[in-house]
């Protein structure tokens, strides 16, 4: 073997070597970045342990670009991304005993994606970190988010979704009110390509809301209503004026809801 065909194969041998390490040795911080990107900054990863295939961090919302960030979620999550990834097959393990109801696999590939079913669960409190009008409302209760039959193909540069996410809000109150609670509400989002049907239920009062909807390119479109059951008008007057403008609906005053 020639002399310059040996140090070709060391050569090769080398520069393979040094990308494997990278890749093995990918930063969690990745994953932060990559959060953030797909999240307009809204989330973020704090305190990142591990690397890019292997780690744990607490997912928050950062007060600006150098504050610190606030956790969101309960808990720690920790995930595992298989190797397979390099050759474009996806399987990434994630958990997190205080925040899902039980781990979540994600599987498929780059053009198809899988997530199995779960419930993530999420104090009313800390939403308020993502600013007006959360902040100024001041929610407290229990919210938990249902997906089940979740799954994202790519076509072309977008993905489009399919499946069913159902939000549980239970004995919602508002630092606005002292009517404790104020109610419990179901909002059911229904995934169809790139739009997201949306309907508004309440479970039980005393304030009542109701509306449908939907998300399509990032835009909101809804129109619903707020009212108090009978009894409860007086004491809940500020908090509804809060909402929207008052119409009347047959011999009854109502809050209109509309977002276009």
């Amino acid at each position: 073997m020639a002399s310059w065909q040996r140090k070709l194969i060391w050569m090769s041998a080398a520069l393979i070597t040094f990308f494997l390490t990278i890749v093995v040795f990918l930063p969690a911080a990745w994953l932060s970045a990559l959060l953030e990107k797909q999240t307009g900054g809204r989330l973020s990863l704090g305190d990142v342990q591990g690397s890019f295939w292997s780690g744990s961090a607490f997912v928050g919302v950062a007060a600006d670009n150098n504050g610190p960030v606030t956790p969101v979620f309960p808990g720690r999550f920790s995930w595992k991304i298989s190797p397979l990834l390099l050759l474009g097959q996806i399987e990434v393990n994630l958990s997190n005993p205080e925040a899902l109801s039980k781990p979540v696999l994600m599987t498929g590939n780059v053009s198809t994606l899988f997530v199995s079913e779960a419930v993530l669960l999420l104090p009313t409190e800390r939403l308020q970190g993502f600013g007006a009008p959360l902040n100024t409302i001041g929610p407290s209760g229990k919210l938990d988010m249902h997906w089940k039959n979740l799954s994202f193909v790519r076509e072309g540069t977008q993905f489009n979704g399919q499946g069913q996410l159902l939000f549980t809000l239970s004995d919602m109150s508002s630092r606005l009110s002292p009517v404790r609670p104020l109610g419990s509400y179901e909002v059911r989002l229904d995934l169809q390509g790139t739009k997201m049907n949306l309907q508004l239920q309440t479970q039980q009062g005393p304030m009542m809301l109701s509306g449908t909807g939907g998300i399509q390119g990032g835009r909101l479109q809804f129109s619903g209503k707020a009212w108090a059951q009978d009894g409860a008008e007086a004491k809940l007057a500020n908090l509804l004026n809060l909402l929207g403008q008052r119409r009347k609906e047959g011999a009854k005053d109502v809050i209109a809801l509309e977002f276009k």
